[in-house]
Formats: structure tokens, C-alpha cells, sequence
């Protein structure tokens, strides 16, 4: 079993590959989604804002850019082990049934073929309309760390997602007037299973594993649209419906962990017994939905040598990184609350490999 650091796309930088190294990791994480709508050098007319999304997109998925990637992350001693999230802009009309879908599924398809041409072995994804919504910031973690938390009774009003928006992120400037229609679990399981049935087969072909993330906060709905995989069980429906090496799970154990049903220690040992997980978000939480807090790696409610114990038993072999933490009082928030959890799993991890 691996230690790994989650990369968001501003970060992925020579010093911030050497501090991974430097805290023990052997893999990286990436995401190359701009999720805060930030791609340097967009024009300012909405048509033409549009138009550089799709070329940043392009650009980014890229064989030659894949590569790239790779060999500078390799240049410091890592191995890039996952992409996470593919963009809005390149799939919304798949998550929403549009008339674009079947035009979105075959650029998913190249991006596919392009990531496994690079060697790049897994690719995670949330197949979700509203995303990871409606957490906030406040000093919830130990010593009054900031971290993130969810109250849904005292959390941002659910109000319908506009066109031209998915998980809160704009990949339309110029969108028609009026609001997401809102959907049913069940209808989002249709669209998953298209996903799947097309994309599936070229994952195998490439030698990528998807891997799904499971609904974060796992709300039967959020926003009036409904979720996929908000109880541990529906991890199991998820890959029954296309049984398949590249059909596997994204595994964040605190969204797992949230939920109201199952029990963290057997939703381990039953997925990781299928050797179904990619990787792992290996976090910790205090509380279930409705009400929950992000925490300290060490004082959740999971505990979280047992759970490595789990993955050992079964073989897994895959990487684990800390997703996010809570910051630290310092000068240097992320990357002190980065380093406390990574020195936690460093340690955890050298006492199960050796057992």
C-alpha cells in the first residue's frame, strides 16, 4: 500500500511535487478540472470565454500534455498514479440527457485512450448534476482548525442549478434563461449506465480504471437532483452494472463514512474483497447526515488503523491520499495540514505493510 498527495490544478508545480516527496508520497493525484472557473488568459465576451474553455480543455487532455505532466511529476521522484474529474464543459450533456451526449461520449472516449497512451492508470469521476454542494468553512476540527462542515438545517438555501452551470461550476457563459429541471436517482442511473456501456469497453482497450466517487454530502437528493451513491450498497449496483477490472470505485472513506447506513469496517472488507477499489480518500469525519464535520485523520469516528488492517487483509496495493484536511494556524495552512496527515499515514501505513 501507497502514500499519495491530491493535487488540485493551481498547485501542480515543481515545489509542490518536491513537498510531496519530501512527506514521504510515492504517487500524485491530479486534478485537471479548473474548478473555480479561473483558466488564466479567457477572454471577456461570453462567446469567446466559452470558446477558450474548450481549447484550455483540449489542450489539457492532450496526449503531449498527458505526457508532459507525467515526466515532471517523474522528474521528482513520483509516479502520477490518477486524474480526477474530467470538466464540466466536456460531459454535462451526459449527466443531463442533452442533445450533445453522444458528440460528449466520444470525446470522453479519446480523452480515455489518450490517458491509458500515457500511461496514466486509473481516472476518478463524479457522475453527479449538484456535486459536492453545501459545505462551509468554520473552526469545527480540533483546536479550532478550520475545515468543512455540513448542516443542512443551517446550510445555503437548495435552490435549482441554471443552465450552463454543473457541480456550481459555469461551463456555459451564454446559456438559455431557466433552471435544471430536477431528476430522480433512478433517472441519473440511466444516464450512468449509458456512460458506462460506452465508455467502459475503451477503458478496458487502454488499460484505464474508472473509478467512481461516492455522493458527497450523501443527501438522498441536493438541490431537487437526485444522487447515485448515497448509501454504502449502491457502490454494489454502481458495478453490477457493467462488471468490469475498468468499472471500479473511487473510495473516500469520509463521504463512506456520512452515510446513514452500513458500517464503515464491513464497506471495506466487501469492496476491497472484489479488489474493486482505484484508490482511496483517506479521511475522517465526525458525524452523519444530515450534520457532519470534516476532522483531524486522527480523532473522527473511524478508526483509521483498522481500516488500513482491512486493506491489507484483502491485498490491496493501491494508493492512498489524505484529499483534504483541515488547515493548521500557520503561515502555511494547506500544506501544514497536508504534512500532519501525511506524517499520520506514513507511520500508519509502515506498521500494517509490515504485518
Amino acid at each position: 500500500m501507497k502514500l499519495g498527495l491530491g493535487l488540485y490544478r493551481d498547485r501542480l508545480n515543481k515545489d509542490n511535487f518536491r513537498f510531496a516527496k519530501q512527506a514521504g508520497c510515492s504517487h500524485i493525484v491530479v486534478h485537471l478540472v479548473d474548478y473555480y472557473n479561473g483558466i488564466e488568459g479567457l477572454p471577456s465576451t461570453d462567446k469567446d470565454r466559452n470558446m477558450g474553455i474548450a481549447r484550455a480543455n483540449e489542450e489539457i487532455w492532450s496526449y503531449e500534455s498527458l505526457v508532459d505532466l507525467k515526466k515532471s511529476i517523474q522528474e521528482e521522484g513520483l509516479e502520477l498514479e490518477a486524474i480526477e474529474n474530467f470538466s464540466p464543459a466536456d460531459w454535462y450533456d451526459i449527466l443531463l440527457d442533452g442533445p450533445r451526449k453522444r458528440e460528449q461520449i466520444e470525446h470522453l472516449k479519446q480523452i480515455v485512450r489518450n490517458v491509458g497512451k500515457a500511461g496514466i492508470p486509473i481516472i476518478g469521476y463524479n457522475f453527479s448534476i449538484a456535486g459536492v454542494w453545501g459545505h462551509v468553512n468554520r473552526p469545527g476540527a480540533r483546536g479550532g482548525a478550520m475545515t468543512a462542515t455540513f448542516n443542512l438545517a443551517e446550510g445555503p438555501e437548495e435552490t435549482p442549478i441554471p443552465y450552463g452551470q454543473i457541480w456550481n461550476m459555469t461551463y456555459d457563459f451564454n446559456p438559455p434563461g431557466g433552471f435544471i429541471p430536477p431528476i430522480s436517482s433512478e433517472e441519473l442511473w440511466q444516464r450512468l449506465a449509458f456512460f458506462l456501456k460506452e465508455i467502459v469497453p475503451v477503458a478496458e482497450e487502454a488499460g484505464v480504471r474508472l473509478a467512481a466517487h461516492p455522493d458527497d454530502p450523501p443527501m438522498p437528493t441536493i438541490r431537487g437532483y437526485g444522487r447515485l451513491v448515497n448509501q454504502p450498497h449502491l457502490y454494489q449496483k454502481l458495478l453490477d452494472l457493467y462488471p468490469s477490472r475498468s468499472n471500479a470505485l473511487e473510495f473516500c472513506l469520509g463521504t463512506l463514512q456520512e452515510m446513514t447506513d452500513g458500517d464503515i469496517y464491513e464497506t471495506i472488507d466487501r469492496y476491497s474483497s472484489q479488489n474493486a477499489v482505484g484508490y482511496v480518500h483517506f479521511r475522517n469525519v465526525r458525524g452523519k447526515v444530515p450534520r457532519y464535520d470534516e476532522v483531524f485523520i486522527d480523532e473522527g469516528d473511524i478508526d483509521m488503523i483498522e481500516a488500513l488492517s482491512i486493506f491489507k487483509k484483502n491485498g490491496f496495493d493501491g494508493v492512498f491520499i489524505p484529499d483534504h484536511t483541515p488547515q493548521l494556524s500557520c503561515k502555511a495552512p494547506w500544506h501544514a495540514g497536508m504534512a500532519y496527515a501525511l506524517g499520520y499515514m506514513k507511520a500508519a501505513l509502515a506498521i500494517i505493510n509490515k504485518e
